[in-house]
């Protein structure tokens, strides 16, 4: 009868305090900022799952060399590994979390055996299997649950940035060496025209058509250009090292593909609407983060508030009370127990204040968090179209220069009045043109792949 008044009280209570803050669920309020009131329409929109943050690597990144790297690094990198191992040991804390609603059971067998004045000694022991539950009157366990299912949510958050960086940046050290593979490939065909330049001006020289200074200078540019042979091979053999630490092996040659074609459809880089922020896993994991310090700060509320507490005993034992009878018997016990703090008031209102500053804390990293994704995807969609805008002006420049070697090589051949001057600084420059025109289709693509990871593409 007493445990039914007990379980009544603890209803009362919960009746009482059931408009109380504790046992509110975390929303993302409009009133905390402007930026939040933004955030949650995005949240609520409707999604799109043919859009960019949600298609998954192998539609953006279809070069088999590529897609075959990235699975190596999913299968072995160190870091996406230990992401998964967060999610599992946040999985694990949401479960105890939950488990924390039933009863606790113990069993703690326990005997003994005294002699006082020389009586004879006699064995007692008692088996009591002990259940202890605490009755969540003040939500202290659904805070903690709820505020480990936020933490369990962010660390997923994190996996999926962590899988988002390693898929991107895969591909950027993959487009990064297909740039200075193209360089390389574009250097070394030129210094062989440049040789043959070199032959064409001593012969000239000894036709009497020219003189030593055509020959020397012929001869200077050609040693200019074999001398950035080496910094391209020393920049290849030190991005085929970072792609063997993305990949989690030792170091070794990568094989990657001379194909310059890599787009997304224009429809999506056309522009990218605020709703994908939601999308991207480090705003995700803000979010979850200002949840959690929700959630603590309604469990440094609920302190203020009692414990209730109702406990079972029962068992074997051939104790009783200062008897010891044998055979034994069994015996049943129940208990209730209120706990209400009294002098801890200041330590809870402390924890409080500190858990609210916490809060604030998160809120202000939230808003940090969408302002940040909001301005990579800006910086990604600009550079984007800004290096769509410079390719059409270097292809004009190249096939300028082309036609301006053409001509010099020509007035020099047949045109006394020429100097070699005019060759090599056509040529030069068209070698500068070839090759900025090359960085610019790997700065396009630097620009896509940011974009892609910039609304949290990596799925």
């Amino acid at each position: 009868m007493k445990l039914y008044k007990i379980y009544a009280v603890g209803a009362l209570m919960a009746v009482a305090f059931s408009s109380c803050h504790i046992y509110k669920k975390y929303e993302l309020s409009s009133q905390e900022s402007a930026i939040a009131a933004d955030f949650r329409k995005s949240m609520e929109a409707p999604v799109d799952s043919t859009s960019l943050p949600y298609l998954g690597w192998e539609d953006i990144f279809k070069d088999p060399k590529l897609q075959s790297l990235i699975r190596l690094a999913l299968a072995n990198n160190n870091n996406l590994d230990n992401a998964k191992l967060n999610v599992d040991i946040a999985h694990a804390q949401l479960k105890g979390a939950k488990l924390s609603y039933f009863p606790s059971i113990a069993f703690t067998p326990n005997g003994g055996t005294a002699s006082y004045g020389g009586s004879r000694m006699e064995w007692s022991y008692t088996l009591p299997l002990a259940a202890q539950w605490e009755i969540d009157a003040f939500a202290k366990i659904l805070n903690r649950k709820r505020g480990a299912q936020m933490n369990y949510e962010m660390s997923q958050a994190y996996e999926q940035a962590t899988r988002s960086q390693i898929v991107c940046g895969v591909a950027n050290t993959y487009y990064s060496l297909v740039m200075l593979y193209q360089q390389l490939d574009l250097t070394k065909r030129t210094s062989e025209i440049w040789k043959e330049q070199v032959e064409t001006m001593q012969l000239l020289k000894e036709a009497g058509h020219t003189n030593e200074a055509a020959v020397v200078q012929s001869r200077a540019n050609l040693y200019n250009i074999m001398s950035s042979i080496p910094t391209l091979e020393t920049s290849i053999h030190q991005l085929q090292n970072t792609m063997s630490l993305l990949l989690n092996t030792y170091p070794q040659t990568w094989e990657v593909s001379s194909d310059l074609s890599f787009d997304i459809p224009k429809q999506i880089v056309e522009g990218v609407p605020v709703s994908y922020l939601a999308a991207r896993p480090d705003v995700r994991a803000a979010e979850r983060s200002l949840a959690a310090a929700y959630y603590s700060t309604n469990s440094a509320r609920a302190a203020f508030y009692p414990s209730i507490v109702v406990s079972a005993q029962g068992g074997f034992t051939n104790l009783l009370g200062s008897m010891i009878k044998n055979p034994g018997e069994w015996f049943i016990q129940l208990a209730g127990q209120l706990t209400a703090p009294i002098f801890s008031r200041g330590q809870n209102i402390a924890t409080l204040q500190a858990a609210k500053a916490q809060q604030k804390q998160a809120l202000n990293n939230f808003e940090s968090a969408v302002l940040g994704a909001s301005a990579d995807v800006s910086d990604a969609l600009v550079s984007y179209h800004k290096n769509v805008e410079r390719r059409q002006y270097l292809e004009l420049q190249v096939d300028q220069l082309e036609k301006s070697v053409e001509y010099t090589n020509e007035l020099f051949m047949y045109n006394p009045g020429t100097t070699y001057l005019e060759v090599l600084t056509a040529r030069s420059g068209l070698l500068n043109a070839q090759l900025a025109l090359i960085a610019n289709w790997h700065e396009k693509v630097s620009s896509l792949v940011s974009l892609y990871q910039a609304v949290g593409g990596g799925r």
